[in-house]
């Protein structure tokens, strides 16, 4: 995918999908869309631009996107182990973590978008075709999650859903503060 092939998923080759599933797919490709559409007609120095006191820019957005996304969707999958564990993770781990917000040397925006499609085109697979979103697992050890807490792959998908809008908006003023221009005003 190119930084100009900005459109929603092509999902005709997908089963055909109704209710909840079709609402979830729907609200996923939203967000998705708008936090893509921020990137349009931009090069790899402008994605990887600040534009603002945050440490953030739109290919780290989009970059930390795609590992939200596969780690949650792996968590649907295998359980708490895919998310590993925070609370034992060094300073030197949580600098590494820190770099998924920042487009590193050799990183591309066209790159980054091909990677993030791949990651969305897995996550829609999922959802179209797990057994049961009522199914659950165990939240891995963090300290922002709440011990012994359980999610339905349900209530992991709307997180999905809802990080990717959270982080569109945040991609919206980014790319406002860049160049003036828009994607969801």
């Amino acid at each position: 995918m190119t930084v100009n092939e900005l459109s929603t998923p092509d999902l005709t080759d997908a089963p055909a999908i109704s209710g909840e599933r079709a609402d979830l797919l729907a609200a996923l490709a939203k967000s998705r869309h708008f936090l893509r559409l921020t990137t349009r007609d931009l090069t790899d120095e402008q994605a990887g631009q600040r534009t603002t006191a945050s440490e953030l820019c739109l290919g780290g957005l989009i970059k930390h996107v795609t590992l939200v996304e596969r780690r949650w969707a792996d968590f649907i999958l295998h359980g708490p182990a895919a998310m590993g564990d925070a609370t034992t993770m060094t300073e030197a781990d949580w600098a590494t973590w820190a770099d998924q917000f920042r487009m590193q040397r050799g990183e591309t925006l066209a790159g980054l978008l091909a990677a993030y499609a791949e990651v969305a085109r897995r996550t829609d697979e999922l959802v179209a075709t797990l057994p049961d979103l009522d199914a659950t697992q165990p939240l891995p050890k963090a300290p922002w999650f709440e011990a012994g807490a359980r999610w339905s792959a349900r209530r992991v998908l709307m997180q999905i859903v809802s990080e990717t809008a959270q982080h569109a908006g945040h991609a919206d003023i980014i790319r406002e503060s860049l160049d003036g221009a828009k994607s969801m005003g």
